[in-house]
């Protein structure tokens, strides 16, 4: 049922009228034991039991009951009427007398029973009128105050101070108890104890000043909106509540650099530009969820909690369409085909991470029905971004097949293996995003390869299949890439080159797998398997660049042979090592400890048989003074020319400083 009173209407429901009543009748109303004067000092009046009274005694006990109190509360409502004050600088009884305000909000609950009772005995009663003229005048003041205290506090109020108070208030046994020992704490200020003051407890429940303020803040905002909400006039509480708080909401994502962009708008910025707002947005997404929503949630809930759907409602009225627009940045960037490309691949990784990380967090903030259009908009940048990821990863597989540099000349590292690698360890880094990413696209099922080497019962997912989808594409972006440095090779005109390079680029392949996050996703077989490939590729270019001068020494060399072909195998032997030294100068094996190892796996096949042959024949074939000798190295000669092999200093030049059209983008 409902009743017009000037321009509110009320609702009032027909058992709690009669529940109001009934406790009003055995003396139930908040002001049955306050004195009939605002006076403190007044003596309380006494009244006879009305239980042994006939039911018209009953009545007039009531209503005579009822109209002391709405004297009591008419007197004390018109004390702090703002009209009356209008000439005076407001001052807050929350501030300035805290006992005065307390005794309005009774007196206004006080004044909501009475008109209840009222009602029942004549919808056109003159004290409805009159009760409710009171009401409007203590709902203004109340209103007031609600205003001046979220002004007031907004420096109180802001979020990270009420997320970090609220694993306080959640250990009480409930919201209501919280604040009622805020308000005995205030009156036991007040109040002489009999008993010494305690100790105020120490480490982590100890209560500095300005979580003290935000508490008795919060206590005076609940207890305001609890009481208009009880009078009926919940809607003028919440449409404070959200002008002040809304704007805080918008004023805090606009100093966090959270801008309002669309895919169309992004695709015409410059990327540094864009890449700027997008770091921009990762620290303020994280803020705005964590500290930002996750507080005014709590204040919304905290204020409010009288009525679950008022506290939800208002929550969605000052979060929804910041927290849409703010996911929405996240969502457009993904929209925005036109500027993806390869580079771009990680900062999408990093929107994505951001998202998934605080997606516990979304829905635990955003849980309210109301709130299901930020849930999807959050999903939607997710499901975008996505997108924006495979497409990248798409562009980059065929960045690698297109690529036209030439190779180096010394067969050292390739640009586009140095820029692949490092680009790979990057996206390693993402392998949680990227399983999510890849789950419902393996890449063993676009490929004729099998499915074993795709995977490797050593790699660090074990038996997870979404680790397995991101051990599987790095695998093939590898292939892909030693498919194309295949393809370089083939450009050298010494095969014995053309393997050195296939070796140095192949052991800088596996050297970025073992020393990075890659080395876990992709495993030990895998690593041991191509490690032994380099070995393969080692072996072949000793074969093929030594050919002339391990051919040119007999198979014993400690045999007896012609003078004649003595002479002969120095004469191979000289020109060989010279002819294969000279060429091989200007080759480069950047890894000092490969470089290493090759130098001693060659002179452990040259030299001992050369020493051999050296120690029989040198007495023969000395040198002659006036003629050139036969016997031109001593085998330690052969260590000093093999040791100084593989650095080519200057060399490096040629290729170091060159980049591929691949590595022209970078993170």
């Amino acid at each position: 049922m409902g009743l017009s009173f000037g321009s509110n209407l009320i609702y009032i429901d027909k058992n709690q009228v009669f529940s109001s009543v009934k406790s009003m009748t055995c003396v139930g109303s908040l002001f049955s034991s306050r004195p009939s004067s605002p006076s403190r000092s007044s003596p309380h009046r006494s009244y006879d039991s009305p239980s042994s009274t006939p039911p018209r005694a009953r009545h007039t006990f009531s209503e005579t009951m009822m109209e002391e109190n709405l004297d009591y509360a008419e007197a004390l409502i018109r004390k702090w009427d703002l009209d009356t004050h209008k000439h005076e600088k407001f001052s807050s009884l929350f501030v300035d007398d805290r006992e005065e305000a307390k005794k309005l909000l009774e007196a206004v609950t006080g004044l909501q029973n009475a008109m209840h009772y009222y009602v029942k005995l004549s919808s056109s009663s003159e004290k409805i009128i009159r009760s409710q003229n009171l009401m409007q005048i203590a709902i203004k003041r109340l209103e007031k105050e609600f205003y001046v205290i979220l002004s007031a506090n907004r420096k109180n109020l802001d979020s990270e101070s009420v997320s970090g108070r609220s694993s306080r208030a959640s250990a009480r046994s409930s919201i209501s108890d919280f604040y009622e020992e805020v308000y005995e704490d205030e009156e036991s200020a007040t109040t002489p104890s009999r008993t010494p003051p305690r100790t105020p407890p120490q480490g982590e429940n100890s209560i500095s000043e300005s979580d003290r303020a935000l508490d008795v803040t919060m206590a005076d905002l609940k207890s305001i909106a609890d009481c208009m909400i009880a009078s009926g006039y919940g809607k003028e509480c919440v449409n404070i509540y959200k002008l002040i708080r809304k704007s805080i909401i918008d004023e805090t994502l606009y100093y966090l650099g959270v801008e309002k962009l669309n895919h169309s708008q992004m695709q015409k910025m410059e990327w540094n530009v864009l890449e700027t707002k997008i770091k921009s947005w990762l620290r303020a997404a994280t803020i705005s969820v964590k500290t930002l929503f996750h507080g005014e949630r709590i204040l919304c809930d905290i204020v409010f909690s009288s009525s679950e759907k008022i506290a939800e409602s208002c929550f969605s009225e000052i979060s929804r369409d910041a927290a849409v627009n703010l996911f929405s940045f996240a969502e457009n960037f993904g929209k925005s085909k036109k500027i993806l490309s390869p580079e771009k691949l990680f900062r999408a990784l990093d929107m994505y991470e951001a998202i998934s990380d605080m997606w516990p967090e979304i829905e635990s903030v955003f849980s309210h029905e109301s709130l299901s259009a930020v849930r999807a908009e959050a999903m939607a940048a997710l499901v975008q971004l996505a997108e924006a990821v495979r497409i990248m990863l798409t562009q980059f597989e065929a960045a690698i097949q297109k690529d036209s540099s030439k190779t180096p000349s010394g067969g050292g590292v390739h640009p586009l293996t140095r820029y692949v690698m490092n680009f790979l360890i990057f996206l390693g880094d993402y392998s949680g995003a990227i399983s999510d990413i890849l789950a419902d696209s393996p890449v063993n099922a676009q490929t004729p390869l099998p499915e074993s080497y795709f995977s490797s019962p050593t790699h660090g997912g074990g038996d997870d299949p979404s680790a397995a989808a991101i051990t599987a594409r790095l695998a093939w972006l590898i292939l892909v890439l030693l498919c194309k440095l295949d393809g370089k090779a083939v450009l050298y005109n010494d095969v014995a080159l053309s393997y050195l390079f296939l070796a140095n680029n192949l052991n800088y392949v596996v050297s970025k797998v073992r020393n990075s996050n890659l080395g876990l996703l992709m495993g030990l077989e895998w690593i041991w398997n191509n490690r032994s490939k380099v070995n393969r590729y080692l072996a072949n270019y000793e074969r093929m660049g030594w050919s002339k001068v391990l051919s040119s020494l007999p198979q014993d060399p400690t045999a007896d042979i012609p003078p004649e072909e003595v002479k002969e195998c120095f004469r191979r032997f000289n020109l060989g090592f010279e002819e294969t030294y000279k060429k091989q100068t200007s080759w480069v094996i950047p890894d000092p400890k490969l470089r290493d190892e090759v130098k001693i796996t060659l002179a452990k096949v040259i030299v001992p048989a050369y020493r051999a042959f050296y120690e029989k024949h040198r007495v023969d074939y000395s040198r002659e003074m006036g003629t050139e000798s036969i016997v031109r190295y001593a085998p330690e000669d052969l260590d000093n020319y093999l040791s100084d092999l593989f650095f080519a200093v200057a060399g490096t030049s040629s290729y170091g400083s060159k980049k591929t059209s691949l590595s022209s983008g970078g993170r």
